[in-house]
């Protein structure tokens, strides 16, 4: 089997497709896309938006980190199943993780403005973003109620989603109180051992991104 990823140690949507390869411990290659590997990516990938998983033995290229994380359980499958088998179920694990994808794409709107130059600052497209992480936020809330993950009684494809939207999203958008549950499953998240090691291997560039 050889997998290849391209991505980056401090890309959040790099970490949700790490957490699913690190969960049932899925050999591959990490390639990082940075200015020495980047053209070699777009000549894969010409919409150049990453990660993007090379299957050499199947001959696939997977784009679209949920499309990656179904591919991931269906061909690669370990202990931890990303998708449950009842369809009701697995349509409840693909609607909560597209509601994680949705606050970790808003939340950068929050933490891309603060490196904006003097003058080209959004203040209004910041308090919008605000306002729709806080109206998700409410939802996820309601959702996690006694809950250890968001959906069912295990690790699926939308905690993978979860961690690092939450994890991002929270120290750009803080829960000021409001949410308990969140604050309590995103600290179950951040000590989840897939979720840490990718953490963990990318803290010396976190510097490089900002709010983190």
């Amino acid at each position: 089997m050889m997998l290849t990823l391209y991505g980056h140690p401090i890309s959040s949507y790099t970490w949700k497709v790490l957490i699913a390869l690190y969960e049932n411990g899925t050999p591959f290659e990490p390639i990082t896309v940075d200015q020495s590997t980047y053209a070699d990516f777009v000549a894969k990938w010409p919409m150049g938006k990453f990660p993007v998983l090379l299957d050499s033995d199947r001959k696939r290229m997977i784009t679209e980190t949920s499309v990656i994380i179904e591919y991931l359980d269906r061909y690669y499958p370990g202990r931890t199943r990303f998708i449950p088998e009842d369809f009701d179920a697995a349509l409840e694990v693909r609607r909560w993780d597209r509601v994680f994808d949705h606050i970790n794409t808003t939340m950068s709107k929050v933490a891309l403005d603060g490196i904006r130059p003097d003058g080209q600052h959004d203040p209004f497209g910041v308090e919008e973003a605000k306002r729709i992480i806080h109206a998700a936020y409410g939802v996820v809330e309601t959702q996690l109620g006694a809950r250890d993950f968001i959906v069912g009684d295990s690790f699926t494809m939308a905690d993978c989603a979860a961690a690092p939207a939450l994890w991002y999203g929270v120290r750009n958008v803080p829960l000021e109180g409001k949410y308990p549950r969140i604050a309590a499953y995103r600290e179950r998240l951040i000590e989840r051992p897939s979720f840490a090691r990718a953490l963990k291997e990318s803290e010396p560039l976190f510097h490089l991104y900002p709010g983190a």
